[in-house]
């Protein structure tokens, strides 16, 4: 038996050994930079409605801040440089 989402729920994750946050919520889900409020956010709607969720979550994922600092983007993607830091 499941139970119903009502509230938000955060836990935390790794990924490629970075610290992230998901938090699930009854309207859709957040993936953050562990400490930042930002980041990148999908609605259950969009996820379920097909083609519309691709472009949805292609478009989120390009402009959502969920790349550690001092993670080096690939130069050769229109668009993208290299991040530094900054010291």
């Amino acid at each position: 038996m499941t139970t119903k989402l009502d509230g938000q729920l955060k836990r935390e994750l790794a990924i490629r050994g970075d610290a992230y946050t998901v938090t699930l919520s009854p309207t859709g889900f957040v993936l953050a930079l562990k400490g930042r409020r930002k980041g990148l956010e999908i609605a259950w709607a969009d996820l379920v409605s097909g083609d519309a969720a691709l472009a949805t979550a292609l478009n989120a994922s390009l402009v959502a801040p969920t790349v550690p600092k001092n993670t080096k983007v690939d130069a050769s993607r229109p668009g993208r440089g290299t991040k530094r830091s900054t010291r």
